[in-house]
């Protein structure tokens, strides 16, 4: 029987040489999940890169952060915050599911374990190149943000990186930001 390790670079499901690293392990690769109804995720950020914003669309998550530190920022799904502070090895924070979690590495990087409340926990991205909002057309950005067609596509199509958003990348396109939309953990 081959064994599976979620710290193995190898099965790294999100990959960011400048970055970091993030690997998932659910019911599909390891199917006795499915009958604890459980999945793990475990992420390594590089000094100072940001995790895009993300929330958990099926399960519950209890991170426990293995090394380093990270700020970490946890918002409702109504808007209002419930957590902005720095987070260190040794802690544990529990993440409710439909809350909003984005995360900067400190200056050691930052590695934790996640474990999710769902064999097959779902991840939505709200920011980088696989969000949502690539997805929306430009005139329902420019109608929910009050921006200009112009500041719309430099929202939707500025982000290069996906997941992992190391700061020296250029993440985001250096010639204009959208003006109205504010971006977290500067």
């Amino acid at each position: 029987m081959e064994k599976i390790s979620s710290a193995s670079p190898a099965i790294a499901d999100v990959y960011n040489q400048c970055g970091g690293r993030i690997s998932t392990l659910n019911s599909h690769k390891l199917p006795v999940l499915e009958s604890f109804q459980l999945s793990t995720k475990r992420g390594v950020l590089y000094k100072n890169v940001v995790l895009a914003p993300h929330y958990n669309l099926n399960a519950h998550s209890i991170m426990y952060i293995t090394s380093g530190s990270s700020r970490l920022q946890i918002v409702q799904n109504d808007g209002s915050q419930v957590f902005d502070d720095w987070v260190q090895e040794g802690q544990l924070i529990v993440v409710p599911q439909d809350f909003v979690v984005i995360k900067k590495a400190g200056e050691e990087g930052c590695e934790w374990v996640a474990l999710k409340t769902n064999d097959k926990a779902m991840t939505t991205q709200l920011a980088g190149r696989f969000s949502y909002i690539r997805a929306l057309p430009e005139e329902v950005l420019m109608n929910s943000y009050n921006i200009s067609r112009e500041d719309a596509k430099i929202h939707k199509y500025s982000w290069k990186e996906g997941v992992v958003l190391s700061p020296w990348s250029g993440s985001i396109s250096p010639v204009k930001k959208p003006k109205n939309v504010v971006y977290p953990l500067n």
